[in-house]
């Protein structure tokens, strides 16, 4: 029947090989997760696969652990359980893997050929070299540092601490370091690096480069994650990342308040000049590059890399032209984000790609990281007045950029189901 695989029982009747077919669909997942897949994406995908196949399973999915249970035709309940590791951002992966489950519901092949076609994807996923991860590290850090005002030399040198951010992700990477501390540490050197700049008269202004540099650092693939399961039902994985992002921000935080008390006094406190303030050209070059950056970080390849950047240049240069016509900042980033939003779920069905490949790298030039690098600074110096006001401006930036995403990707999928509503039941291979 269909092709699928097939065995003789005591009885010589014919019966699917199960077992199998229940490995297969748990890599598949355990796939999706190492490469950075949304929780709600790895439990689906798994769900789809086993209904092509005629197959009702339970699912569950966490941020470290699948659950896969199914039924065979005599009853006997078949359970299966996979602890995943740390999750990485190989969209490449994602896409790739998404396009094999949608192959496999289409066509429901033998699940041993399903198991073929799973080794040949992950053989064909593309993995840039060390080389032009480091040319990502740089394009980021000069091209978000341009952004929040680093000048051209400025620039250069924000480039330079996400070289060194690389470096120092790749040792902790080869002894399995910890990720909270490889966060903390990385935070400390790059800025350590940057004062040190500043007190060597090398760059004007310590903060942007920082700045910059520290947009690398910033969990923006785990907090975009954490909003799509929490829209889509799963709650507790929605909660359990956004503890993650909290961590992670701490920890970028405390390693860079570290290197500023350090820096002061060693050598005293850096001093800081006013940020440039650039047109909206210039602004747009400077998101791509930190797009382009970010896609190489991200491992995408192609076509994908540059609609992914133009996704990024149009966010922002919506939300700067907000806020240049007097409109206020928090409207400019909800307009803003509620366009990459928007823009992420079209490119998405156009391509047949996941949502989350246009949404992470189109939403990263308005990730607030001045405020959250400035509100760090002000706990470090005692300014707990300022800290308090600086903080909450934070939270409300990060508050409404959560809001639109959440109110577009609902919105998109309240749509879509009215829409199939109207179409009839949803095919096995229609996944999202």
């Amino acid at each position: 029947m269909s092709g699928l695989s097939r065995e003789i029982d005591a009885n010589g009747k014919m019966t699917m090989d199960y077992y199998l077919l229940a490995d297969m669909t748990v890599q598949i997942g355990y796939e999706l997760a190492i490469a950075g897949a949304e929780t709600y994406r790895v439990e689906e995908t798994v769900r789809h696969v086993l209904s092509a196949y005629g197959l009702t399973p339970e699912v569950a999915a966490l941020p470290n652990y699948l659950i896969v249970s199914v039924l065979s035709e005599n009853g006997e309940p078949i359970t299966r359980m996979r602890r995943i590791g740390p999750h990485g951002n190989n969209f490449d992966a994602v896409e790739r893997l998404n396009a094999l489950s949608r192959r496999i519901c289409a066509e429901r092949p033998a699940p041993e050929k399903a198991l073929a076609l799973l080794e040949e994807t992950r053989r064909s996923v593309q993995y840039y070299s060390f080389p032009m991860i480091l040319l990502g590290h740089f394009l980021g850090a000069a091209g978000f540092g341009m952004l929040f005002g680093c000048s051209l030399r400025d620039a250069f040198f924000s480039g330079l601490c996400g070289i060194l951010i690389a470096f120092v992700s790749r040792f902790a990477a080869s002894v399995m370091g910890n990720p909270l501390f490889t966060t903390l540490s990385a935070s400390f050197l790059m800025s350590w690096l940057a004062y040190g700049l500043n007190i060597a008269g090398l760059i004007q202004n310590s903060d942007t480069v920082i700045i910059g540099s520290m947009m690398i650092l910033v969990p923006g693939l785990i907090f975009t994650n954490a909003l799509r399961d929490m829209i889509y039902g799963d709650i507790n994985s929605g909660i359990n990342k956004c503890v993650q992002v909290l961590l992670i921000a701490g920890a970028m935080a405390l390693g860079s308040a570290a290197a500023r008390n350090l820096t002061i006094r060693l050598w005293g406190t850096p001093q800081i000049t006013e940020a440039v303030r650039y047109g909206i050209p210039m602004l747009c070059l400077a998101a791509l590059l930190g797009c382009v950056g970010f896609s190489i970080l991200f491992n995408i390849h192609g076509p994908g890399m540059l609609l992914c950047a133009l996704g990024g240049i149009a966010a922002y240069a919506v939300y700067e032209g907000m806020v240049r016509l007097g409109f206020p900042s928090e409207t400019g980033i909800f307009v803003g984000t509620t366009f990459s939003a928007l823009y992420a779920e079209i490119m998405a069905r156009v391509r047949k790609y996941p949502t989350i490949c246009y949404l992470v790298v189109s939403i990263i030039p308005l990730i607030p990281g001045a405020s959250l690098y400035h509100t760090m600074r002000l706990a470090a110096d005692g300014a707990m007045d300022r800290f308090a006001a600086q903080g909450f401006f934070t939270a409300e930036e990060t508050g409404i950029m959560a809001a639109s995403i959440i109110l577009v990707s609902s919105l998109v999928k309240i749509y879509m189901g009215w829409k199939q509503l109207r179409k009839g039941p949803r095919p096995a291979s229609k996944i999202r």
